[in-house]
């Protein structure tokens, strides 16, 4: 009986982990997407391009 417990809960935790490893679709507005699509986005709310931004001076260094 212990063996098929065993068996049933490695089973759980296989599929939990596959499932989990998947991207979050709730979580697809969050990322940033490719270069291009930031760069026409940006470009739409009338920002400086992603390039331009990029290549400027950060006030770290």
């Amino acid at each position: 009986m212990a063996d098929i417990d065993t068996l049933r809960m490695a089973a759980i935790a296989a599929v939990l982990a596959v499932t989990n490893n998947s991207e979050d679709p709730s979580q697809a507005g969050r990322m940033h997407g490719e270069s291009w699509s930031q760069d026409h986005r940006r470009m739409n709310m009338g920002m400086s391009s992603v390039m331009y931004q990029r290549s400027s001076r950060s006030p770290w260094k």
